[in-house]
């Protein structure tokens, strides 16, 4: 057992699959034994961020580097799911620590889309919207609870779901780049007005968050109207 009692409790946890969970488990318990501070592993996961955004921009040069993006795309995903296991585990839950817990996540959007944006394997309008869209998203789910109607999950292109399918875009586009091979329609890289890969890969992204916006601002909608006693 390494959980530890702490006063503070977060507002709202992310639904994270158990399977997922239970790969930190032994992390968490070293941690708190070396008294690792939860905000050191928020602050891990903008470095992972940054690493995959470096290498999604230096791809056209070393294809390989689309692999190696996609894998520290997961482990930025590991660390922002590791620091709040580790704050509760260590009882250093606190508000501050729910800032620092979100605001990390929305700079490794950016940092990963805009390397996306700049790597000359797909249009850059197609990285910068998808980065503005996953903002949007993240916003809009945190709108929720600051309405008062709680934090919003829901919807098909939450965090994870994002860097899954940017992911399969990238090493798609690393098979098409090693074979030299621009693939029948879809290039690894854009060519007049055609979409490459990993373009595609941005656009699934977007329309993801435009529905998952939809579904969040539903959910709002539906949760202050009840707690009004149905009044619109």
């Amino acid at each position: 057992r390494y959980r530890q009692m702490s006063d503070y409790q977060p507002s709202a946890r992310r639904p994270i699959a158990n399977i997922f969970r239970r790969t930190a488990d032994s992390t968490v318990r070293l941690c708190v034994r070396l008294g690792i501070h939860p905000d050191i592993v928020s602050y891990a996961s903008i470095g992972a961020a940054a690493g995959a955004g470096i290498c999604f921009w230096q791809a056209m040069h070393w294809p390989w580097l689309l692999l190696i993006g996609s894998v520290l795309c997961f482990v930025r995903l590991w660390f922002n799911m590791l620091d709040g296991m580790v704050a509760l585990a260590a009882g250093k839950a606190s508000f501050k620590g729910e800032i620092i817990n979100e605001l990390p996540d929305r700079i490794s959007d950016v940092l990963i889309f805009v390397g996306v944006a700049y790597s000359g394997l797909a249009h850059p309008a197609s990285g910068y919207l998808a980065a503005i869209l996953a903002l949007m998203t993240a916003y809009v789910g945190m709108l929720g609870q600051a309405v008062g109607a709680q934090r919003q999950f829901g919807g098909l292109m939450a965090k994870p779901w994002r860097m899954v399918v940017l992911s399969i875009g990238a090493v798609v586009t690393m098979v098409l780049l090693l074979r030299a091979d621009g693939g029948a329609g879809y290039p690894a890289v854009p060519a007049g007005g055609q979409l490459s890969v990993l373009d595609w890969a941005c656009v699934v992204v977007v329309i993801g968050c435009v529905q998952t916006i939809v579904v969040r601002l539903a959910a709002m909608v539906r949760n202050l109207r009840n707690q009004a006693g149905g009044e619109s």
